[in-house]
């Protein structure tokens, strides 16, 4: 699917189709959404750009990602859609920059898009160039992973509150250390997701500034000067974040170990306790003619009385050291 925006005419997104392909040439803004075979061709051929497939957009190599071709910057960078969701999906989105198309090419549906469509349709009097239009972009996205980084804080601190709140009763609420280890495990790839899209952009301004196609104006410069401090910043955020996963993680398998140790340290004691009765009942049991308990009419009473005993002694003893 490819939708246009143009400055020529009031504010409007509009689907291509066969009916209006033209609007290809005069549109600031082209966005095509997992694009198919025919629409490569139409942008080659009413744009005269040849797009990357999405199997170039996956290439980790700078080259492969950042590169100069027909007068046109194609930038790739990490994008992430459906964070709120048990599976968040890390893909890559390019952009193509010419001295009057801004281009987006991507397979995923993120909520960046959609907060930049608002953004346009708000602001539209300052979208007036393509170059404007990748600035705006660029706040937009790094807007919105901060906004992810914030949410996984604030999960997080949930977490450190279930684990550690020493209110918790074990015995009404216990937790599910499964489900907590998979979700702090999950927030642990987000967050690895997220330092790996903001390394992408970095590069990407870094790229934009180094080989823009039009001089940099002082409101340009200043404004890709602050993006990088953003993004140096959430980078220390995203660390903080990733340290701290790390500690809850390591946190939780030790009160794993702790509850193993306790249910272990129960069976120990148990056996302990029943060894003393077991050994009055093994020595009974003994097939020896001569055992003068064997003729006496209480001998039986006598001896479960004294096992009985022999396990009480421990576990006052146990209950006095707190073992139990």
């Amino acid at each position: 699917m490819i939708t246009v925006y143009s400055t020529d005419t009031p504010f409007n997104l509009s689907i291509i189709d066969s009916s209006n392909q033209t609007l290809l040439k005069t549109a600031l803004w082209i966005d095509l959404l997992n694009p198919t075979p025919e629409d490569f061709h139409l942008i080659k051929t009413m744009v005269d750009l040849n797009i990357p497939s999405r199997t170039d957009m996956k290439e980790i190599e700078f080259s492969s990602r950042f590169y100069l071709e027909q007068n046109a910057l194609f930038m790739t960078a990490g994008m992430i859609s459906k964070s709120q969701s048990e599976t968040p999906v890390a893909d890559a989105i390019t952009m193509v920059l010419t001295d009057a198309k801004f281009l987006t090419i991507r397979y995923v549906d993120s909520q960046s898009f959609a907060l930049f469509k608002t953004k346009l349709t708000k602001h539209q009097q300052e979208q007036n160039t393509a170059q404007t239009l990748l600035i705006n972009f660029l706040e937009t996205t790094i807007d919105r992973l901060a906004d992810i980084l914030e949410t996984i804080g604030m999960r997080l601190d949930e977490s450190s509150k279930a684990i550690f709140n020493p209110g918790l009763d074990i015995e009404k609420e216990k937790l599910n250390y499964k489900n907590f280890l998979q979700q702090i495990g999950g927030l642990g790839d987000l967050n690895t997701n997220i330092r790996e899209s903001l390394i992408s952009y970095q590069l990407t301004i870094s790229f934009f500034k180094q080989h823009s196609l039009t001089p940099l104006t002082p409101k340009v410069d200043s404004q890709l000067v602050t993006l990088l401090k953003d993004i140096t910043s959430l980078n220390d955020y995203a660390n903080f974040i990733s340290n701290k996963i790390s500690f809850l993680l390591s946190a939780t398998l030790g009160f794993v170990n702790i509850e193993q140790n306790n249910t272990i340290k129960i069976f120990s004691v148990a056996a302990v306790i029943f060894l003393p009765p077991t050994l009055i009942a093994s020595m009974y049991g003994m097939n020896f003619h001569i055992i003068p308990e064997l003729s006496w009419k209480y001998g039986y009473l006598y001896a479960i009385l004294l096992m009985l005993f022999s396990a009480f002694l421990p576990y006052v003893y146990f209950k006095q050291k707190k073992w139990l």
